[in-house]
């Protein structure tokens, strides 16, 4: 007589989610997967999760429904567990959550990074951090210059995400900006991808890392993971590098996954030095000591520059800031803000009252956010919500603190300068030296 089969259902956000569905549930016959449940990301519930990627026990796909009826979905479906797959979320809300699927009658899960990390025949660098918005992406492209210094080809591999078209997703490779037109990227993806771009790295990102990984082992000597949010790595690092940020002191001790990170780290960089309190620095220095007394520890400065920036003196300005760093990063603030400080902007503009579309909505979710204004954009909708908001705020000047060029997509009818940030470390022989290190052990 056969054992009985488990129903699960994963909670997630259209990245982790898909990732341990495809290394690790899709081949368990003794687990059968209901539905995934959304949060976090617009439009990705009442999606269906392709059969083409799905595979054979699941003909008809997975649907996607919203994370507010997991109650119902469990008793529904008959679930007897439930995993969390999704990052950069509080203790107390993983624990509401696990409160829920309890009390709705199932099992709470959460998988070990070892169950989903894919080996590569290629040294792994692995760059993540403790909250979204710590400045990974200015580490990974420091370190893809370290690596090109030496004569190694790095090829960055990007934290999915996965907000169109799924089956056209699979494994995705940028080079060039038209790529990314070719792709219809949104902003987030355009702000993690077009960084590197522009630094001359090759991206790949997708929904299949099996398949990315093997594309990207053909084209370099070394992989670069650069995480999405706080998440774990998804393949297994030689070198596993997570950043901190003094601005949100404590915070790397109370957010799923980010402690982890924090934990598992060999190298630890305490980013954005020059603009934190130094106590907030001694604060973060002496957890990341007490939690992982065996990495090493790098304290950084995230060099804020603006081209012109002396058209910023006495001038009403918009800050639009990084999306996700000022939503779920739950960031004040970002270097848009530190630019107009710095530079003696006369005033920044609250853009509430002018918050066309879904962006009044982002406003009242994210009750933190004041004078500056977040650049989401996860579709079309979203975006022509963005440039109406920028369009309709008097103000003299717009200083644009997300990391591309807003312009391409947006049409502003108003002045604008573009703000940029670079990882400056106290110390450049600590990353240089455990780079060194971690390509001779591994190659």
């Amino acid at each position: 007589m056969s054992s009985r089969v488990s129903r699960l259902i994963i909670m997630g956000a259209a990245g982790r989610d898909f990732h341990d569905f495809n290394v690790y549930w899709r081949q368990r016959d003794d687990v059968e997967v209901v539905c995934f449940t959304a949060t976090q990301i617009p439009n990705i519930a009442g999606r269906t999760y392709p059969a083409a990627l799905a595979g054979p026990r699941y003909p008809n796909g997975i649907p996607i429904y919203p994370e507010s009826q997991l109650e119902s979905l469990i008793q529904q479906h008959r679930v007897d567990q439930v995993t969390l797959a999704y990052s950069d979320v509080s203790y107390d809300y993983v624990m509401h959550q696990a409160s829920r699927v309890h009390a709705a009658g199932a099992d709470f899960l959460l998988l070990a990074p070892t169950h989903t990390m894919l080996s590569s025949s290629k040294p792994v660098i692995a760059v993540c951090a403790a909250r979204t918005g710590c400045g990974k992406s200015q580490t990974a492209r420091r370190i893809t210059r370290i690596l090109a210094a030496r004569g190694k080809r790095a090829a960055v591999v990007r934290h999915p995400m996965p907000y169109g078209d799924l089956t056209r997703q699979i494994c995705q490779r940028f080079a060039a900006t038209a790529d990314m037109d070719a792709a219809l990227c949104t902003i987030e993806e355009r702000e993690e991808y077009e960084p590197h771009i522009q630094a001359g790295n090759v991206v790949f990102a997708g929904v299949d890392y099996q398949q990315i990984l093997h594309a990207a082992q053909r084209e370099a000597d070394v992989i670069l993971w650069d995480g999405g949010n706080n998440d774990l790595p998804f393949f297994r690092p030689n070198l596993h590098v997570t950043v901190v940020d003094p601005h949100r002191p404590g915070h790397e001790l109370r957010y799923f996954p980010g402690e982890t990170n924090l934990r598992m780290a060999h190298v630890v960089v305490i980013n954005k030095v020059d603009t934190a309190a130094p106590a907030d620095v001694e604060a973060v220095e002496r957890n990341v000591r007490h939690r992982n007394p065996a990495a090493r520890l790098v304290r950084a400065d995230s060099l804020v520059s603006v081209d012109d920036s002396h058209r910023i003196r006495g001038q009403r300005v918009l800050v639009v800031e990084d999306g996700p760093t000022l939503t779920h990063g739950e960031m004040p603030y970002g270097a848009g803000h530190v630019a107009a400080d710095r530079f003696g902007a006369a005033s920044i503009v609250d853009p509430r009252p002018y918050a066309s579309g879904s962006l009044r909505e982002v406003f009242e979710k994210y009750a933190h956010l004041h004078d500056i204004l977040p650049a989401v954009g996860y579709g079309d909708a979203q975006v022509a919500d963005l440039e109406a908001t920028i369009n309709r705020i008097p103000c003299d000047l717009v200083l644009i603190g997300t990391p591309i060029d807003l312009g391409r997509m947006l049409k502003i009818n108003k002045p604008a300068l573009r703000v940029r940030y670079e990882l400056r470390e106290h110390d450049p022989r600590v990353l240089e030296d455990t780079v060194a290190a971690c390509l001779s052990q591994s190659m």
